[in-house]
């Protein structure tokens, strides 16, 4: 269902993709962080708090996709490091070797990146930090690309806008960062508590809530902090679209058979 646009009449339902998505389960997307080639996860974006969780990320995303899992959030943390995509090969790999629906970011600074990262097999482009640092520019990558092609991230400290792999916080307000973008055309968008991340503590359930009822017609999906079916139900109570699940996976606090069920 995931394939629907917002807005977007679905065949022999006579309603719009609005009014049937509450009645749709919604959306698991697992996430795979990769450093050198290899699955990591950090805690609240700490390069120096890294555990490798595999050597080899195809093995994982086949594992998603084995379990019925239809789409994958890729994130190149060496190319936020660096401020460019770098670890592109492994995109291609999983894009060519499973049938999953790939976002993928970290490091999209410029036309050339965003290029690299559809070459290589993305369905969507995530984009966040040059949605502060340069909003001209990602302006015309929507009109150019469509918007319906990038996934925006609004990864925040205390509702603020953090950039630049979570290395600096903004002044700007997350509500107002979202209603920017919806004026141009931005579809869907994740939201990451940073101080969330990584910790198995739970989501920021509340700040979510916030969000989704003053952007009823924003494709939200959560991130950071899920831990248990629990959460995952919750999350679905208030509305979300999705929800990026990433070390909960790994170290077994939800399991693929659970997610199954849930689906």
């Amino acid at each position: 269902w995931h394939r629907v646009s917002p807005g977007k009449k679905c065949r022999g339902w006579g309603t719009n993709f609005k009014k049937l998505s509450k009645y749709l389960r919604m959306e698991i997307i697992p996430a795979i962080d990769i450093i050198e080639g290899k699955c990591v996860r950090l805690t609240e974006g700490d390069f120096n708090r890294k555990k490798i969780y595999n050597e080899n990320p195809l093995e994982v995303a086949r594992q998603f996709a084995d379990a019925g899992l239809q789409r994958l959030h890729l994130v190149d943390l060496d190319g936020a490091k660096v401020g460019a995509v770098q670890n592109w090969k492994v995109l291609e790999t999983v894009a060519g070797k499973t049938k999953l629906i790939i976002d993928f970011g970290g490091g999209i600074t410029s036309e050339k990146d965003v290029q690299i990262v559809f070459n290589s097999g993305a369905a969507l482009a995530t984009v966040g930090s040059i949605a502060v640092k340069n909003e001209e520019e990602l302006k015309r990558w929507l009109q150019h690309w469509g918007a319906g092609k990038f996934l925006l991230g609004a990864d925040v400290k205390k509702e603020k806008i953090a950039i630049s792999g979570w290395k600096e916080t903004t002044d700007i307000w997350i509500y107002d960062f979202i209603e920017k973008y919806l004026k141009h055309g931005v579809l869907q968008l994740f939201c990451t508590d940073v101080s969330k991340d990584g910790k198995l503590e739970g989501p920021s359930t509340d700040l979510y809530k916030a969000i989704i009822e003053k952007f009823s017609d924003l494709h939200f999906i959560a991130s950071g902090g899920v831990s248990s079916l629990k959460d995952l139900d919750d999350l679905q109570n208030i509305g979300c679209k999705g929800v990026i699940i990433g070390k909960a996976l790994y170290e077994n606090r939800i399991s693929l058979e659970d997610l199954i069920k849930f689906l």
